[in-house]
């Protein structure tokens, strides 16, 4: 395996949670060696977590000859936030709790056309609603993560939000929020160095190295939809040529699916070529339901974008020295079954650093609302975990005696 994570925190205090909350269950002995702290140091930090009821004692190790080492762990449910992530099409909830386990989830139709104003009104109307369907009272809310493919142009949206809630506000970018999300909820393990390719209508990819989300001086970092595989190809929105994205993702597919009239008749697109068209979202998941049903026209326009996605994914891993690449957003929720193997295949043969250690390839176990989770995920670790050069771990986690659960 790669380097160590090299977490920096703003406080001795957030370093301990964040550690209680990566090992599961450690002891106040194990915090002392994975952290290098004094044993008085750490029990005060771990006295004042438990007083705020953000970590629970649950339990003893087994006994090694002495008495038996208490076990800590995060009260999951001390403390809870919201995810929101706003799309043209839907606009997804959840409700996660300290732990990034989502407890409630809804979905409603997008922001479409309307003022703002209008649809922060109506999001707050749902947020309320979200929370009460589970009787959490507000003021154990930290906030509200918003993401979106266009953070930038929702800066104003998220201030009326803010005020129509009652809830902190934080902005960010739904790839790089789906990968947070992934990293606090422990979907990558241990793992410090790593990254989430979000396919939704488009390509995107949130990444994590050594610990730290890398956005870069724009907020772009991870624009892999426009990683260039063909010098000669089609022109893309951003200005480029041959980029991933107009040859790949779910609209190109969408595209050359039409192109198609059979499959068009056989994946049941609506509205065909002639009449109006449907959400592209809409048409890639009839598309891939026509593959798993056995259509072999709509399975080779999915493993031809498969191909083209994994050689970009091995690009990222390349540059990167990646340990995990996880595929999350709604479209490989629907066919991850197609796009899955292909890079898996792709990263055992090509991967440069291959005999040092292989590239773990993985489907997110909740690739379809994933952004919203990481937008909760934000807000837990900005909150609770607020990083910054400072106190700095060391390598691993110390390995902890096996706990005995008691009653």
């Amino acid at each position: 395996m790669s380097g160590p994570a090299r977490v920096t925190h703003a406080s001795t205090r957030a370093a301990v949670l964040d550690l209680i909350r990566a090992a599961g269950m450690i002891s106040r002995v194990g915090l002392v060696n994975a952290t290098g702290l004094t044993g008085g140091t750490i029990s005060t930090v771990v006295r004042g977590l438990l007083d705020e009821g953000l970590v629970a004692e649950t339990g003893h190790a087994e006994s090694t000859g002495g008495k038996r080492r208490v076990m800590l762990q995060l009260n999951h449910f001390a403390r809870y936030a919201v995810g929101v992530h706003l799309d043209d099409a839907r606009i997804t909830y959840v409700l996660t709790n300290l732990g990034g386990a989502v407890v409630a989830r809804i979905s409603r139709a997008g922001s479409g056309t309307d003022e703002p104003g209008v649809v922060a009104a109506r999001m707050a109307r749902e947020v309320g609603a979200l929370i009460e369907s589970v009787g959490v009272e507000r003021d154990r809310i930290l906030g509200l993560g918003l993401v979106s493919a266009r953070p930038a142009e929702h800066d104003s949206f998220a201030r009326e939000l803010e005020l129509a809630t009652g809830l902190p506000v934080v902005l960010d970018d739904d790839a790089t929020a789906a990968a947070i999300g992934e990293h606090w909820s422990g979907g990558v393990g241990a793992t410090s160095t790593f990254a989430a390719i979000y396919m939704g209508t488009g390509l995107g990819a949130g990444v994590v190295l050594g610990g730290f989300t890398h956005r870069g001086p724009s907020g772009h970092a991870g624009s892999i939809g426009h990683t260039c595989l063909d010098v000669d190809g089609p022109r893309c929105w951003c200005g480029g040529s041959g980029c991933l994205e107009v040859l790949a993702g779910p609209a190109a597919v969408v595209a050359q699916a039409r192109a198609d009239r059979s499959l068009t008749r056989a994946a049941g697109l609506v509205g065909g070529r002639t009449r109006a068209v449907a959400p592209v979202a809409t048409d890639f998941a009839a598309i891939s339901r026509a593959a798993r049903q056995g259509n072999g026209r709509a399975q080779a326009l999915l493993e031809r974008s498969a191909r083209y996605i994994a050689v970009a994914a091995r690009s990222l891993a390349n540059v990167l020295d990646l340990e995990v690449l996880v595929l999350t957003g709604p479209s490989f929720a629907i066919a991850g079954s197609v796009y899955l193997p292909v890079l898996r295949a792709e990263l055992d043969t090509a991967f440069i650093a291959r005999d040092a250690h292989p590239v773990s390839v993985r489907l997110s176990a909740s690739a379809a609302s994933a952004p919203a989770i990481g937008a909760a995920a934000i807000v837990l670790q900005s909150e609770l975990v607020p990083r910054r050069p400072g106190l700095r771990l060391p390598d691993d986690l110390a390995a902890d005696e096996p706990p005995v659960f008691v009653r």
